[in-house]
């Protein structure tokens, strides 16, 4: 494993340790996918965001430019998290990390599911993963990133 790939996985790793809710329910979603939408507008990037508890959808947006596949990376990456209780970009950097990808080998259908970046969990100190933020339509790298920059500005603001 090259030092630029431990040193990625190490820095999602905390990423995921530090960015942890007291709470979380509609308004936090509705919130937080506005931040995301705002930042995405800003930007003029072509994204579908997607915030849900445990299998409810509570916020939901296609910015111009984004398309019906976004829709469909949204659910491959949220699978994911779902299945391995960590960002899709993190259980990707491991299996890259490994020379493996994620396939049969390991018990799940690649149509079904998709370790790129951009699905990242949302956690709640005490009750550990109840829901997942998705940024999909940019590289894998920069939609975990856009989904981190607006994990950090809303946990600052309710903190």
């Amino acid at each position: 494993m090259s030092d630029d790939l431990k040193t990625l996985i190490a820095q999602i790793e905390e990423e995921e340790q530090q960015l942890v809710f007291d709470t979380f329910d509609e308004t936090d979603a509705w919130e937080l996918g506005s931040l995301l939408v705002r930042l995405a507008r800003e930007r003029t990037l072509p994204v579908a965001i997607d915030i849900r508890r445990g299998e409810q959808q509570l916020f939901h947006a296609a910015l111009p430019g984004a398309t019906a596949d976004n829709d469909a990376w949204i659910a491959r990456k949220v699978r994911v998290v779902h299945r391995f209780g960590a960002s899709s970009y993190l259980v990707g950097r491991r299996l890259a990390a490994k020379g493996q990808t994620l396939g049969a080998e390991l018990g799940v259908d690649p149509a079904l599911f998709a370790a790129h970046g951009g699905a990242f969990p949302v956690r709640v100190t005490g009750a550990g993963v109840i829901g997942v933020v998705t940024v999909s339509g940019l590289p894998q790298a920069q939609d975990h990133a856009l989904v981190v920059e607006a994990l950090r500005e809303r946990l600052a603001a309710v903190r």
